[in-house]
């Protein structure tokens, strides 16, 4: 589907957010403080795109997903390597002006930086793992006034014990006036950090306020838990990144899921403010309003991306709206002052739980306008025809299933589908938007995952039940993991040695977080089953054993023999959205597998990560594709396709683009970490006009 845009009145343009921008700069993550992925440069054009080459690349270590989204202040790239050192780069150039190494170990998403400055003072603040650093940005020196030495520990005043949580800022905080406020990733089983968003001094990182996202008695929303949950229960953090609105002093926040993420009896009740959209007084921390997404989420559908803060003509005036993209391919639009959806919001029936003891929410919320821009329910007749044998396949496969919506509930001893899958709909790449026009441009995933319960009391001893309880969720029940996502741990003790398995337990790797209450005897024994796959000690109580009665069997991608998804095309998409009239202006499948399309079957579409950007010039620039490994832009009118290039790795992260040396410059993080079978490599690409 491709139609071209309406033209839209000049009263646009007067009605547009103040964001806070920096023109030449990309000096926010997300591009501005509105988080619409949108800038005003115009030296790259339609008429000239075609010219568009390689300026300069910055290669870094192979191993590692940061999925960086850059910062360029001044001419100078502000950005991470694979193993979290910090560092600048000349935009110009691309060559390095210093590096920071925290001393830190950590791999894993890092996707961006936090710049502040009142005029006179300028502070860049990085995160490593569970520590927050205020870096000078002419140096990359730690500034000593700020907390501890340059940094502050994020686990502290969380009421917890700190030794026993993971917490990672893997997206940075945002400014607002002389406080950066952050959330955290967390880890999605017990024991996992209450997901509290804090503000900070930015000259002294002391703490100034916390919004707690697991009410304590006595604060509204307390009553969706279990009366003492507030003690033990974790999760419904702010991971995804915020976006603030200036003028009026209101944080954006979208929050994830509670813990444990499939089984939820030990957390009756809706559990706000869990996937929920908070809007918070940016002075104070109070709460303005929420919108929550998914009630009771047994499913993993947390919110995945940032918001974005756009402005659109509604019922005949103008209205600044937030709109928060989710992974069931929802858009929920909604009144950025009071909370009221700008387009119908409804709650509709939802199917029950059959799993013992678990209460599955009666109602869902549900959005029609705009249309979601993932398919929703799968049937016989949407599976695969690639061929006719992996047809039969599909078709035989599905018939196994349960299946019975985007909210059918994990069953025992049966696999449901989850479509879109657990990567969505859409991503952490998040939206960009035209904010003097009221469209939206977002990717988004479109393939089947499948998933299930089975009983946690089957672990046997130790160290298989400290594996079932912690890491039997992405790399299955018996260690053959779900590749290319999730690898297999069979054989790790080819790959890693005991203490390397102990550090990526302890920091994470990639997608997988870490597990910083494993010690002792606990961690010993599930050491020894990762690399025996055998029982050395007698079945006893250990700490780390499964916290609920019941288990995730793990994430499965419902894929063909072949290894392609077992669903028909599109497989993932590029939508422009008018979120005035809420009509998609076009859709268009985004990405190709290359020995496919070799054989003449073509614009299926791939899994994408990372989003777009749009300029003044009408561009929309996407990496994002795992497999055909290419940058391209698109006319932002129709959806055509203007340029590609092709990378030396998968640019799954958001690119920028902004002016160095008088040239306007196109950069992504290009990594192969998400594709297994490729070579691995990671580096920056700069692209640019030819002098």
């Amino acid at each position: 589907m491709r139609r071209a845009l309406p033209a839209f009145a000049l009263a646009f343009a007067a009605a547009a957010t103040c964001a806070v921008a920096a023109g030449s700069d990309w000096a926010i993550y997300g591009g501005t403080s509105d988080g619409n992925r949108h800038s005003s440069l115009t030296q790259i054009t339609k008429a000239n795109i075609g010219k568009l080459t390689q300026a300069w690349s910055f290669p870094m270590e192979a191993a590692g997903d940061a999925q960086t989204h850059p910062l360029a202040i001044n001419g100078v790239i502000y950005a991470y390597t694979p193993s979290l050192k910090v560092v600048a780069l000349d935009g110009a150039s691309g060559k390095q002006i210093w590096q920071f190494d925290s001393g830190v170990a950590g791999r894993g998403a890092q996707r961006g930086l936090t710049w502040w400055s009142d005029g006179k003072e300028k502070r860049l603040f990085a995160s490593v793992m569970h520590f927050l650093y205020a870096l000078d940005p002419e140096t990359g020196k730690p500034i000593s006034s700020f907390g501890e030495n340059g940094r502050i520990d994020m686990r502290q005043n969380l009421s917890r014990d700190s030794a026993e949580l993971y917490v990672s800022l893997t997206t940075p905080g945002v400014i607002y006036k002389d406080t950066i406020i952050t959330g955290f990733r967390t880890a999605e089983s017990a024991p996992a950090a209450p997901g509290d968003i804090r503000a900070f001094d930015v000259r002294t990182g002391k703490l100034r306020w916390a919004f707690r996202t697991i009410p304590r008695p006595g604060e509204a929303g307390h009553d969706s838990w279990p009366p003492d949950a507030w003690k033990s229960a974790g999760g419904a953090n702010a991971w995804a990144g915020m976006v603030v609105d200036h003028k009026r002093g209101i944080i954006f926040a979208p929050t994830g899921s509670a813990v444990d993420d499939f089984y939820g009896a030990d957390r009756k009740g809706n559990n706000l403010y869990a996937n929920s959209l908070l809007a918070l007084d940016a002075n104070s921390g109070k709460r303005l309003w929420h919108f929550q997404g998914v009630h009771h989420d047994i499913f993993d559908r947390d919110f995945p991306a940032p918001p974005v803060l756009l402005t659109v003509r509604h019922q005949g005036r103008m209205v600044d709206a937030v709109a928060q993209p989710t992974k069931q391919g929802f858009l929920f639009v909604l009144d950025r002052v009071t909370g009221k959806p700008l387009f119908p919001i409804q709650e509709m029936t939802v199917p029950p739980s059959t799993v013992p003891g678990e209460t599955a929410a009666a109602t869902q919320p549900m959005s029609h306008i705009p249309a979601p821009f993932a398919r929703q329910h799968l049937t016989e007749e949407m599976l695969t025809n690639r061929t006719p044998e992996a047809n039969a396949w599909a078709r035989s496969q599905f018939r196994t299933f349960h299946n019975d919506g985007p909210f059918a509930p994990m069953r025992l001893g049966q696999q449901t589908i989850a479509f879109p899958g657990f990567d969505g709909g859409a991503e952490w790449g998040g939206a960009a938007a035209d904010p003097k026009r009221g469209i939206i441009y977002i990717n988004a995933n479109d393939i089947a995952w499948t998933g299930g319960l089975t009983d946690a009391a089957t672990a046997g001893g130790p160290g298989a039940m400290a594996y079932q309880a912690n890491c039997a969720v992405c790399h299955g029940q018996d260690r053959s993991g779900s590749p290319p996502a999730f690898p297999a741990l069979t054989g790790i003790a080819k790959r890693l040695s005991p203490q390397q398995i102990t550090d990526v337990i302890h920091t994470g790797r990639g997608r997988m977080p870490g597990f910083a209450h494993l010690q002792g005897d606990p961690l010993k024994a599930l050491i020894d089953f990762l690399i025996t796959g055998k029982e050395e000690a007698p079945q006893r109580e250990v700490a780390g054993d499964a916290p609920s009665k019941y288990r995730f069997t793990g994430y499965r991608k419902f894929l063909d023999p072949d290894g392609y998804p077992a669903v028909a095309p599109p497989w993932g998409t590029l939508n422009a959205i008018d979120l005035n009239t809420g009509k998609y202006l076009w859709k268009i499948a985004l990405g190709e597998y290359p020995e496919l399309t070799a054989k003449g079957l073509s614009h299926t579409g791939s899994e994408n990560y990372g989003g777009p950007i749009l300029t003044q010039s009408g561009l929309l620039f996407i990496g994002a594709t795992l497999y055909d490994k290419k940058l391209r832009a698109f006319d932002a009118g129709n959806g055509a396709l203007l340029w590609q290039a092709t990378l030396p790795y998968a640019g799954t992260a958001t690119p920028i683009t902004y002016m160095a040396d008088g040239r306007q410059f196109v950069l992504i993080h290009a990594s192969n970490a998400r594709d297994k079978k490729a070579p691995q490599g990671n580096a920056y690409i700069a692209f640019a006009l030819p002098r």
